[in-house]
């Protein structure tokens, strides 16, 4: 229900922090929930590395739109449609200089305006140049 599209390469030198963009699309008629659902139960959009040469700084995501559904009987904190997300990382000490490949994983719950898909994580990789 998400698509998420090849990110560029991004370089970057040993200690430095440097941006990744991934850019995300939801299929029309889905949302997702935002990474700070309006409430406890809703299960959140994450980004997080595994065991990579790359680690997280931190993660930005968009203003969510608030929409109101007729399960809920308040407005939800959602993504819907095409955005972004920026993922502020830097290398880990021990990684070698050249072309690398980091790993992420993206967790979602996807819904319609009748019901929620059970949540699902997908991975994501992630190209990158370290020297």
């Amino acid at each position: 229900m998400i698509a998420v599209q090849s990110p560029a390469n991004t370089s970057l030198k040993k200690g430095e922090v440097a941006e990744v963009k991934l850019r995300l699309e939801v299929k029309p008629g889905y949302h997702v929930n935002s990474n700070q659902p309006a409430d406890e139960y809703l299960i959140p959009l994450r980004l997080s590395f595994d065991t990579t040469p790359l680690e997280s700084v931190s993660v930005h995501f968009p203003k969510p739109k608030m929409e109101k559904y007729p399960f809920s009987e308040k407005p939800l904190s959602v993504y819907s449609g095409a955005f972004e997300i920026v993922a502020k990382v830097k290398s880990k000490p021990d990684a070698r200089s050249g072309m690398n490949f980091a790993n992420a994983k993206l967790r979602y719950q996807a819904c319609t305006e009748n019901a929620c898909l059970p949540p699902k994580t997908i991975d994501v990789r992630i190209p990158f140049e370290l020297f």
